[in-house]
């Protein structure tokens, strides 16, 4: 909707393409006409306005409250990474390589030696880890950083999904045995979980990744994998890992047992970043604009005065006030601009996405009451002032709840099991998430012919050569996880791999991923 008003220059930037229709260009612009993103100058650096970063302050508040729960405390280490600690791990540096950043002058000089910028922390912290892990008594260690990270070498990057630089927070943590750090890696990933379905309202399936998929140079991968239904695609909402003693080993983290024998830690690391945010965007969002959840909402309410020549702002201020008073525990708006109609202010609050609205006129001043309008469902209703925290409180639940279940709706949709290969393509050009009987998790030649085969299979019914260097994501299948709730169980002796036919050993989750 573009609002003008006649005599002066009021109008609205509306959204100008359909999610339907031009899912990328609608992406673009709903972040940029909402004010989350400006780009930068420097192509894949953007900046990240008080909009987004609000959303970011919203799940970074909540997150890091959790994990002092689990007595993991916050620190921070340098941005910058010597070249022989970036080394010391071939596996991780070979992952990271392509994108790693490199400091080489200082003003007109050469620097004696390439400096990294951190694409990930491990090589920066585990030294240190080396000089404080002495004795068993050391143990548990348990750290988070909260920061941002560079990783370079791509051609064609898209706001919060693919950026060169990044926020996210890193959790590193060191433990006695297996056991232990198996525990710290499943209650991370519970919390990122609970990040995306009761923060953000989008639904993820938690699993573990395949050998070929899981973290360069530990031992376990785990993961939350979400559905955009706009693109059909998957993405990656967060990685929990159990690193094993490979990186203790490198770096010569070693602890004196209970015994008096020496002993090498069992690490894990786990990270969410800012492309939460743009999971948000691509799955709740409409054709107006953001449709935000109201637990990460920078705004909640925003309250509108409807002021007429025969009621001043000055006449509604005092009920207003009242109205703001009663709100006290939600992050409340009072958008009083006398240079924008109304109507501007309805349409410039439900694009940027903010839950609910509240009108308040000279009739809900005479009633003792507001109206209010939801984004999500643009439900109407009048509510009275003395009931007035109760009634949003639960409106902006129910907001959350509607989200949540419609996204999952929109999921369970396009979630699809297939056993031959035949079915296999098909269904992922039909946008769909694909579980299969496969045969071994750690087969990464088998992996790998799939993807290929299913690139060249999905470029000949498409009836075209190759694919646009641009894209966001591959016409490749890729494996997503082991989903952890199986759908049976496997090996059950009959069932066989999709792919090699071999005996199947558990379900996997497979699509076209960002």
């Amino acid at each position: 909707i573009t609002v003008t008003k006649k005599g002066n220059k009021e109008t609205l930037d509306c959204i100008t393409v359909t999610k339907k229709e031009d899912f990328p260009g609608w992406y673009s612009e709903v972040i940029t006409k909402s004010e989350m993103i400006e780009y930068g100058k420097i192509s894949g650096c953007y900046i990240l306005r008080p909009w987004s970063f609000g959303i970011w302050e919203q799940i970074q508040r909540w997150f890091d409250a959790a994990i002092k729960e689990l007595e993991v405390e916050n620190c921070y280490f340098p941005l910058f990474v010597t070249k022989g600690a970036l080394e010391a791990e071939e596996d991780h540096v070979e992952g990271f390589a392509p994108e790693v950043a490199w400091v080489t002058k200082s003003g007109s000089s050469d620097l004696p030696e390439p400096i990294a910028i951190r694409p990930t922390s491990e090589t920066i912290m585990y030294p240190e880890f080396a000089k404080w892990l002495r004795s068993h008594r050391d143990l548990p260690l348990k750290l988070n950083q909260w920061c941002s990270v560079v990783r370079w070498e791509f051609k064609y990057p898209t706001p919060f999904l693919r950026s060169r630089e990044f926020l996210w927070q890193e959790g590193h943590t060191a433990h006695a045995d297996l056991a232990e750090a198996d525990e710290m890696v499943s209650a991370i990933l519970t919390l990122y979980q609970q990040v995306y379905e009761r923060l953000l309202a989008v639904p993820v399936i938690p699993g573990t990744k395949t050998e070929k998929e899981k973290f360069a140079g530990g031992y376990r991968t785990t993961t939350v994998e979400a559905y955009v239904s706009g693109s059909g695609r998957a993405i990656q909402g967060a990685t929990s890992h159990n690193l094993g003693q490979n990186f203790g080993k490198i770096y010569g983290i070693e602890v004196e047992d209970a015994n008096g024998g020496k002993t090498i830690p069992w690490q894990t690391s786990w990270g969410l970043t800012t492309r939460s945010i743009g999971v948000c965007v691509m799955v709740h969002g409409d054709d107006q604009g953001l449709v935000l959840p109201p637990r990460v909402a920078p705004v909640q309410v925003v309250v509108i005065p409807l002021v007429y020549k025969t009621c001043t702002l000055d006449d509604l201020a005092p009920f207003v006030a009242r109205v703001k008073d009663a709100l006290g525990a939600f992050r409340v708006r009072v958008d009083a601009r006398t240079n924008y109609s109304p109507g501007w202010k309805y349409n410039h609050w439900e694009q940027k996405g903010v839950p609910l609205r509240l009108e308040v006129g000279p009739r809900d001043v005479e009633a003792g009451a507001v109206t209010a309008a939801r984004r999500v469902d643009g439900l109407k209703k009048s509510i009275p002032l003395a009931d007035l925290a109760a009634v949003v409180a639960a409106d902006l639940d129910q907001a959350h709840d509607i989200m949540l279940a419609k996204a999952t709706r929109e999921r369970d949709a396009k979630l699809k099991r297939v056993t031959t290969w035949d079915d296999f393509v098909p269904a992922l050009d039909d946008n769909c998430l694909v579980l299969t009987p496969w045969c071994d998790p750690a087969d990464q030649d088998a992996e790998e012919a799939v993807k290929d085969r299913s690139r060249r299979e999905a470029l000949d019914r498409a009836g075209v050569d190759s694919e646009d260097v641009r894209t966001a994501t591959s016409l490749a299948a890729k494996t997503l996880c082991i989903p952890r709730d199986q759908p049976t169980h496997l090996p059950d002796g009959t069932t066989a791999c999709f792919f090699t036919g071999k005996p199947a050993t558990c379900w996997c989750l497979w699509g076209r991923s960002y």
